[in-house]
């Protein structure tokens, strides 16, 4: 076997004893005759898998008991549209803090569903800087204010959160659902694509307050409405079978680890020495982000030429460290170092970088 340090935007590594597991119950599912693909979503082998992901879920992120936990298809891009479909309703309008290309994304289809307010565009700083959230002009009356958490192209991430009162805040976390911890009662919903934290592509995991449950609008289609998923326990149709599977596993091994403390811990560090690696490089590398709002999550750097970052890209790969290159959008460099990224991964990294910039400076 010849795994690499895979540091890759999403879908992105997984714990390795995951995949492993993975392996060997792929065919034969604890010697039930069939794989877990083969078998009823209705079946007992499925809703033990089913139950302990939602349970997992709830313990550590300290879910109190009025809210809602749904495994959803169609990853985090379906509920840019699900979010306004259930919660705009007729004439009302919400806020939106525009961070990125992803909320840009989620924006978009916003607008096309309702009214929407900007109350942050950060388009004029290139999305490099974040907003003090406590200085934000805020619509009491809004149905929700919409907050990406962390912008896995820009490399910023919201390091404290704003308190819009009465008014539920919506937060994709798509890129760093449990890695730290949440003041939850701040938000009354929370969705995330599974393939960056949590598992393999295709899932959603949408967290939702009762009250917010209580004030979606009914006239939608049956599987657009997140009422209908939360009383069937998210068995409305036949779920992900598989990517939910493997998401309980992912879960399983982080909860061995220590949780979402734990990962807190970890992501500080290897955060950390990419971080040092690049401020004290004496210029050689540079992050165009803030410093008050750099992500823990995807460390985006430039080299003094293009040239160089292909060298860097390249000469990283041969050394065993894959997915390094910025997005097609932006160009650059970036480390995507989730949950499942070892602390020998980033420390090898940013050895690598101090190489590099030595040899090439």
């Amino acid at each position: 076997m010849n795994r690499i340090y895979n540091f890759n935007a999403g879908p992105s590594t997984l714990p390795l004893p995951v995949l492993e597991q993975a392996q060997a119950e792929f065919v034969d599912y604890q010697g039930r005759g069939m794989s877990l693909l083969e078998m009823s979503h209705r079946s007992p082998e499925y809703d033990r898998v089913h139950t302990r992901c939602i349970e997992l879920l709830r313990e550590m992120l300290a879910l109190p008991a009025n809210y809602q936990v749904l495994l959803l298809g169609g990853g985090a891009t379906m509920q840019f549209g699900m979010v306004p479909l259930n919660l705009l309703g007729q004439g009302r309008s919400c806020d939106f803090t525009l961070t990125g290309a992803w909320a840009k994304k989620a924006l978009a289809d916003a607008r096309k569903l309702g009214k929407v307010r900007m109350v942050y565009d950060g388009s004029e700083h290139d999305f490099m800087r974040l907003p003090d959230p406590g200085a934000l002009d805020l619509d009491p009356k809004a149905a929700y204010l919409h907050l990406t958490s962390n912008e896995t192209i820009g490399g910023v991430q919201w390091q404290s959160w704003p308190d819009p009162g009465p008014v539920p805040m919506v937060c994709d976390m798509s890129s760093d659902i449990l890695s730290r911890p949440l003041p939850i009662e701040r938000f009354g919903l929370i969705y995330a694509g599974a393939q960056k934290n949590l598992g393999p592509a295709g899932l959603a995991l949408v967290i939702i307050r009762d009250d917010v449950l209580a004030a979606c609008v009914d006239d939608l289609p049956a599987y657009l409405r997140y009422p209908v998923h939360a009383q069937k326990g998210s068995l409305y149709n036949t779920p992900p079978v598989y990517a939910i599977y493997l998401t309980q596993l992912v879960l399983e091994w982080l909860h061995q680890q220590g949780g979402v403390a734990a990962a807190d811990q970890l992501a500080q560090q290897r955060s950390g020495l990419l971080y040092d690696a690049i401020d004290q490089s004496t210029g050689f590398y540079s992050c165009p982000v803030s410093a008050d709002c750099r992500s823990r999550m995807n460390i985006v750097f430039r080299l003094p030429s293009e040239e160089l970052e292909q060298s860097f890209i390249s000469e990283a790969q041969a050394q065993g460290m894959g997915g390094l290159k910025g997005h097609r959008s932006v160009g650059g460099c970036r480390a995507s170092i989730y949950n499942a990224m070892p602390l020998a991964g980033a420390t090898a990294l940013a050895d690598f970088m101090r190489h590099f910039a030595a040899s090439h400076g």
